[in-house]
């Protein structure tokens, strides 16, 4: 199993409840909680300095869209 093939089996996908790029949105879904609160928790992550944007940063190249695609794949040219 590839690495991008794992990612995609843990069933972690960008919520489509999104304003940017839906990372919050599918860590909410995931958990089952509310987007804003999980929101509210990000921006508190990035005022830490550089954790909170280097941590969405990897989040948003590895997670993938609701169609199974991955951003970091597609990039490297062996994606969907």
């Amino acid at each position: 199993m590839s690495f991008f093939s794992s990612i995609r089996s843990s069933g972690f996908r960008r919520g489509p409840d999104r304003l940017f790029a839906g990372i919050c949105g599918g860590i909410a879904g995931k958990l089952n909680a509310n987007v804003w609160l999980v929101r509210v928790l990000m921006l508190l992550l990035f005022a830490l300095p550089g954790i909170g944007w280097a941590a969405y940063a990897v989040v948003w190249i590895l997670t993938p869209n609701q169609d199974g695609s991955i951003p970091l794949e597609r990039w490297l040219g062996r994606g969907r």
